[in-house]
């Protein structure tokens, strides 16, 4: 398949490692930072000092901060900003960009008030655009330093799916495909909400089996609401799911963890917000999933004693006597029986 150029837009962690990834491929790649002075920086110190200083940019990437020239003529763009901004910018983008060319999401979050996930809005703004996401456990920094990972590209166009592969694979970063456009993406937004409540529970000092047990049940939590919504429970399996999860439980490299630990050393959520100076999505992800799974009666033991954690002020340390007391028996799901009633049942 002939790529002549790539776009990623979004100048975070994220899009920077995606962009070099393309680069050191052979493409040539347009970066699109908001910031002016920023872009101007990247190109001229080969380095994206504010997201992953000391790490060199190929002279593929080309930082710009108009969207005209990052997206003209581009034949696979990867949208790489918070999900607050993702709409705006597609509507930005989308007076600039070839009407057939593949739209690729990595951002893991829902939108407020429409619940709508990235790839929706995608289709909703760009109706003529194969769309696709791109979701695993990938950790910008580590994938900075080339340690050994994998991603997954959902799509329902088989050509958008070897075509990320094409771009994106490396002896370090390998590409998986699926055709679960809901399960990826949900996967990939909710595993947010409880790598917070992990944060929390190391924070109060919880050892390797909490965290191993918190995981798992996380994500049977995960597979259900999905199941409810339309996607495969089997998804939640893959690296898009339980992979993702592992990462995010387990690491302060993610935001959503830090958030959690800070909160569990008694901080204020500002104060946790302004500590880890970035965006983590789920906490925009636990509001929206709460109502949700209410309004959908899906059993979230978890995700709700978070959200009664941090937005209704109960105490951080009820929060894993609150998993072992309302916490169903069951211990895997999805076998021939209808776990609903089973829920009401218990």
């Amino acid at each position: 398949m002939e790529i002549n150029k790539v776009a990623v837009l979004g100048g975070g962690s994220f899009g920077t490692v995606i962009a070099n990834i393309v680069a050191e491929n052979g493409y040539p790649v347009y970066f699109w930072m908001r910031n002016r002075e920023m872009a101007r920086e990247v190109n001229e110190r080969r380095e994206n000092p504010q997201y992953l200083p000391g790490y060199r940019l190929h002279e593929n990437v080309t930082a710009t901060n108009d969207m005209r020239t990052a997206v003209a003529a581009a034949d696979i763009i990867f949208v790489a900003v918070p999900s607050h901004s993702f709409r705006a910018v597609v509507r930005l983008m989308r007076h600039f960009f070839p009407p057939a060319a593949m739209l690729i999401s990595t951002t893991k979050g829902i939108e407020r008030g429409t619940f709508m996930l990235m790839s929706q809005i995608l289709r909703q703004e760009a109706p003529e655009a194969r769309v696709g996401v791109l979701s695993g456990p990938n950790l910008a920094k580590e994938i900075a330093r080339r340690d050994l990972t994998g991603t997954v590209i959902a799509s329902e166009h088989a050509s958008v799916r070897e075509a990320v592969k094409q771009i994106l694979a490396s002896d370090y970063f390998r590409v998986y495909s699926n055709d679960d456009f809901y399960g990826i993406e949900l996967g990939g937004s909710l595993k947010n909400i409880y790598a917070i409540v992990a944060g929390l529970a190391a924070a109060l000092g919880m050892g390797h089996n909490t965290n191993s047990m918190l995981i798992t049940r996380s994500l049977t939590e995960m597979a259900r609401f999905g199941r409810e919504l339309g996607a495969d429970p089997m998804t939640f399996l893959g690296l898009a799911g339980v992979g993702d999860l592992i990462v995010t439980c387990s690491t302060p490299l993610s935001r959503n963890y830090r958030i959690g630990f800070i909160l569990g050393k008694g901080k204020s959520l500002d104060e946790a917000i302004k500590e880890v100076g970035q965006v983590a999505e789920g906490l925009n992800t636990l509001k929206l999933v709460k109502q949700k799974a209410d309004d959908l009666d899906v059993y979230m033991p978890l995700a709700s004693a978070l959200y009664r954690v941090i937005y209704e002020g109960e105490s951080i340390d009820r929060i894993i006597p609150s998993l072992m007391q309302s916490e169903q028996a069951l211990d895997v799901e999805f076998a021939a029986r209808d776990e609903k009633q089973l829920n009401h049942k218990e």
